[in-house]
């Protein structure tokens, strides 16, 4: 069996660092208000529940 290259633990030489592999994405956005998504998806959902209700009151 051969000789591990570089100690348990350690990090390879060939696998460095890979932050310049991924840039992060500028601050702001629409992903990054995830209160507003709810809120508009909530909403629809009301909405529509009400036009059930009204059918079904005014049937």
């Amino acid at each position: 069996m051969s000789d591990p290259l570089v100690p348990r633990g350690e990090t390879p030489a060939v696998e460095g660092s890979t932050a310049e592999a991924h840039p992060e994405r500028p601050d702001g956005g629409i992903w990054d208000h995830p209160r507003i998504w709810l809120f508009l998806i909530t909403a629809g959902c009301l909405l529509v529940a009400a036009l059930f209700l009204a059918r079904v009151v005014t049937w």
